[in-house]
């Protein structure tokens, strides 16, 4: 069974760059006959906005999306919020402990900085010399607040299938080194949460931004570490505005709140997303399920969106 899913963090407003991204996942998903899963990833509480999950529900719903499991209809997979599923994270953890896959890091982001910014620092994020000699022989079971824990990454190249872009290999150890798996404050890391969901939910194929794309690779070890299947994936290329920047929840006119609130039809929007996709050739009304049966990752563009700032205008037929 093809299962697939839709993952946002609830911090704000859905854009027109996330609603283009739900719509393809839930495209593939259902030309193959699957199921479309919602799960809300919210372990930073911090960044929280109350109310914002309810209200990305109700514009894809708008859009004429739906979903079978998720945090308000339930479903074999769930919980479907990452702060409900704090245990299964600890589960996972200490399978990679016992697989020596971790080590403890007290060093600040000044001092990796600083380590990082030293000619045997190459750059990485985290070089490997890093890694402390020697460790409290009970570290893991009794940790500190001054420490983090991060994923040793081997030399090698990983490599994987990208449905859009094709063969993507990096060497995660010289481009990015090692990476935290839990933040000293306590935190998961989005990385092996997202990793460990995945899996626990038998997810087989992710679609997202592409954005992430360098995210795919790294999560590839943790999916080999923990024996785990790794899904297929696909990256959708990212929407911007006129000026060049990634379409964030500040751009408040290109959120599809605004664009409901401003009258326009969903219909009108899904055709511009579909269009923009490659899915169709010009740009006019359209249902998503009128675009289910002719669905084909081969239909769509590499290219990002641009998204015009008068798009309201253009989708209300005033321009």
């Amino acid at each position: 069974m093809i299962r697939g899913r839709w993952a946002p963090s609830p911090t704000g407003l859905l854009h027109v760059g996330s609603a283009r991204t739900a719509l393809t996942a839930w495209l593939s998903v259902r030309s193959q006959g699957g199921v479309f899963i919602w799960r809300t990833e919210d372990l930073d509480s911090d960044r929280v906005v109350r109310d914002a999950e309810h209200e990305a529900m109700e514009d894809l719903r708008w859009l004429g999306l739906d979903w079978d499991e998720g945090p308000d209809v339930d479903g074999p997979g769930g919980p479907f919020r990452q702060s409900q599923r704090i245990p299964v994270y600890d589960r996972a953890l200490a399978r990679l402990y016992e697989s020596e896959f971790l080590f403890p890091c007290s060093l600040s982001r000044a001092d990796v900085r600083e380590a990082v910014s030293a000619p045997e620092g190459n750059g990485l994020a985290y070089p490997a010399h890093l890694r402390p000699s020697v460790v409290r022989p009970d570290w893991f079971e009794n940790p500190i607040a001054e420490e983090s824990v991060r994923f040793r990454v081997d030399p090698g190249l990983v490599t994987f299938e990208d449905r859009l872009f094709g063969q993507v290999s990096t060497d995660v150890s010289s481009e990015t080194g090692d990476f935290v798996l839990k933040r000293k404050d306590g935190i998961y890391a989005y990385q092996l949460a997202v990793v460990v969901d995945d899996a626990a939910m038998g997810i087989t194929e992710v679609v997202r931004g592409a954005d992430l794309i360098d995210s795919t690779p790294r999560q590839i070890l943790l999916y080999r570490a923990l024996g785990e299947q790794p899904p297929a994936f696909g990256h959708i290329p990212i929407a911007v505005s006129p000026d060049g920047d990634k379409l964030s929840k500040r751009h408040n006119s290109l959120t599809i709140r605004s664009l409901r609130d401003s009258g326009v039809d969903p219909g009108d929007l899904c055709g511009y997303l579909a269009w923009t996709l490659g899915l169709i050739e010009q740009r006019r009304p359209i249902q998503p399920r009128e675009l289910v049966a002719a669905f084909a990752w081969e239909s769509l563009t590499r290219d990002r969106l641009i998204v015009p700032n008068s798009l309201v205008d253009i989708l209300n037929g005033l321009q």
